[in-house]
């Protein structure tokens, strides 16, 4: 379905490798001809280093055994540096290759001696010898060998001390750690970019729609990735960037919102967000939320709902949640039906949910005894009867006394201005 498809937006932040996936998804969903995809890919390919899977792909859109001079000559170019790159690395590679040199490392490590003054002066590796370092990780990349490229970056942070190259490496590692699917390391990686980015001083508003963007394979693949996508996006530095570069970002936490039970107190604040962008990014799940909380529209939230589908069974990120993005969408339109009314019709909610009767039921009684609903199923009348929910008294005093703190140091402000001025008046 290819008007709900987000591909080019995302594209413009993220690295061609990274695009490859996403590239590789919607060939298996034929959203776009296949041709289209193909030529796509040889784009991308064309400006890296994977020249023989660039060929593969040109050969099998061309039906021909051949390939143009030009690939010919660039295959030979990524040969050619290659064994330059690795005779710039060679005093490394001699040193700390096999298990005698992983073995050297560990111990190294174990002293506090792997570091860079240490190795030069044992060695003879250099300065000179850790930019080269880099370059040869930066190489293993553009060729797709992302565990090379991983390791390589990980020895050149380590050893590196506020060089040139220091913030590139960062980034090259978590996209290696992300292509490797590593989303343990990757979180970490995250983590060390995103303190970087936010220790800067002056606007920092692209790189972080770069992290976003970034991080989206990893929120959506790691177990704790709804919370972190929610901590992360609804920071103002980060939803600011969100409303000024990538508002169709807005679809991601609105579904991480939606699965995440625990976060279901985020939903205020989405609403506010979904209502005042609007007008820049609207889709069928950021509908389905206005639909449900600003409308109180339950026909149009069902419809949506539907339409909802489509998109998470299209979309490279959401595919893996769609069911649970179902259940949850449903659980809350039976809730904020609740919350209006006090004797509900099964066959009506049934009907709203896209379920026949009897599952309708089942469904509503586990979800009374699994969310502790105070209602009762009335089989006889065919109704659901919700009991009306009175505060205790310890909830009444608590909300009646929330601001009394803040009331009373205002108070206390305001006395104590009025007495200095009679005194100055005295």
């Amino acid at each position: 379905m290819a008007t709900y498809d987000l591909t080019k937006q995302l594209s413009q932040f993220l690295d061609r490798h990274l695009i490859l996936p996403l590239l590789d998804f919607l060939q298996a969903k034929e959203i776009h001809p296949t041709t289209e995809i193909l030529d796509a890919k040889i784009a991308l390919l064309a400006k890296t280093n994977m020249i023989d899977y660039c060929a593969e792909i040109y050969r099998d859109v061309n039906k021909t055994d051949d390939v143009p001079q030009a690939m010919r000559e660039k295959r030979q170019q990524v040969v050619d540096n290659l064994r330059r790159l690795q005779g710039d690395i060679r005093v490394f590679l001699e040193v700390f290759s096999g298990d005698e040199g992983s073995e050297r490392m560990k111990v190294l490590k174990s002293t506090l001696n792997f570091n860079l003054d240490y190795l030069d002066k044992m060695y003879g590796i250099s300065e000179k010898t850790l930019d080269s370092m880099y370059q040869y990780a930066k190489f293993q990349y553009e060729c797709g060998n992302y565990s090379g490229a991983a390791e390589y970056l990980y020895y050149y942070r380590t050893l590196s001390q506020s060089r040139t190259n220091d913030v590139p490496a960062m980034w090259g590692k978590l996209a290696a750690e992300i292509l490797m699917q590593n989303w343990d390391t990757a979180v970490e990686d995250l983590k060390i970019l995103r303190e970087h980015l936010d220790g800067l001083s002056g606007p920092q508003l692209i790189p972080r729609t770069w992290l976003m963007h970034w991080a989206l394979f990893i929120f959506f693949n790691h177990p704790d990735g709804r919370d972190g996508i929610i901590d992360m996006f609804f920071q103002d530095k980060y939803m600011m960037a969100i409303q000024t570069t990538s508002p169709h970002l807005l679809r991601y936490l609105t579904t991480a919102c939606i699965t995440n039970k625990k976060r279901r107190q985020q939903i205020k604040d989405l609403v506010r967000v979904l209502e005042m962008e609007a007008h820049a990014h609207s889709d069928p799940i950021t509908e389905f939320v206005r639909a449900l909380y600003v409308n109180y529209d339950f026909e149009l939230a069902q419809e949506k709902l539907r339409l909802c589908e489509t998109v998470l069974l299209n979309d490279f990120f959401l595919v893996s949640c769609h069911d649970e993005f179902l259940e949850n969408a449903k659980l809350m339109i039976f809730e904020n039906y609740c919350r209006i009314h006090s004797v509900i019709d099964i066959c009506m909610i049934a009907e709203k949910l896209g379920m026949d009767r009897e599952k309708a039921e089942i469904w509503i009684v586990n979800l009374i005894r699994q969310a502790r609903l105070d209602a009762r199923i009335d089989s006889q009348a065919n109704q659901v009867i919700m009991d009306p929910e009175t505060p205790s008294v310890h909830q009444q005093v608590k909300e009646k006394t929330k601001n009394l703190g803040v009331r009373t140091v205002m108070l206390a402000d305001a006395l104590s201005s009025k007495f200095m001025m009679l005194r100055r008046n005295a």
